[in-house]
């Protein structure tokens, strides 16, 4: 497959994780009187996920975050040299996304940018007030264990055609263990688009929600190579 339909792949499936994700959270988490809440908000992730997973994982792999393209190459199963381009692709697709969102969510008269977008944060920009440390720790775990699914469940020693499911639903329950923590990143490229256009804060904690997803994603990796890699 050429370079330039992956990364295309990545920025249509990146845009949708974004739109869908975000989206959900800040359109209809808490509507009046039919807000889908937190468990409505981590379904609409773990959706987008398996639906682009079915749509785009023959295409790209449906990485769709630069913590998942890191964990596939240290996991031996993505080419080094696409790293970047992938990221890029990735990373625009979700930034385009939250523009959208700003867009459509402004189109009641409202300021989506004053309620943060959806943003990742942590201290007094945590949903639950929850420290560095904590959300340091939380998105690592979190990411380490995304990677560590993903890598089983699209082995080939793995039940085919299996692998959106489980790796939509462990997003899912990503967010529902971590949402209160930081909104739930586990994806630099879902930080970054929200964070482009709130400005402040949300650019100042960025680093975190670059650094923990991406050495989650690189341990996650690891792990499943010490435990299930074969010498055949």
């Amino acid at each position: 497959m050429p370079l330039t339909r992956k990364l295309a792949a990545e920025f249509v499936g990146t845009l949708w994780l974004v739109l869908g994700g975000c989206g959900s959270a800040v359109l209809a988490a808490a509507f009046p009187h039919v807000g889908i809440g937190l468990l409505g908000v981590s379904l609409a992730f773990g959706l987008t996920v398996v639906t682009m997973a079915f749509a785009i994982g023959h295409v790209s792999g449906c990485h769709l975050n630069p913590a998942v393209t890191l964990g596939l190459v240290v996991g031996g199963r993505h080419p080094a040299k696409e790293i970047l381009p992938y990221w890029i692709a990735q990373v625009a697709g979700a930034i385009v996304a939250a523009g959208v969102l700003v867009y459509i969510a402004s189109g009641n008269g409202s300021n989506p940018l004053a309620a943060g977008l959806a943003a990742n944060g942590f201290g007094e920009h945590s949903p639950g007030h929850y420290d560095l440390a904590a959300a340091f720790l939380t998105e690592t775990i979190m990411t380490a264990i995304f990677l560590f699914v993903i890598l089983g469940s699209t082995d080939k020693r793995a039940p085919a055609g299996f692998a959106p499911l489980a790796i939509g639903l462990t997003l899912t329950l990503i967010h529902l263990i971590s949402i209160p923590v930081t909104n739930t990143s586990v994806n630099p490229a879902r930080s970054t688009g929200p964070a482009v256009f709130v400005q402040g804060w949300a650019v100042h904690q960025l680093w975190v929600f670059w650094a923990a997803p991406l050495l989650g994603g690189a341990i996650g990796a690891l792990l499943y190579r010490l435990i299930a890699q074969t010498k055949d």
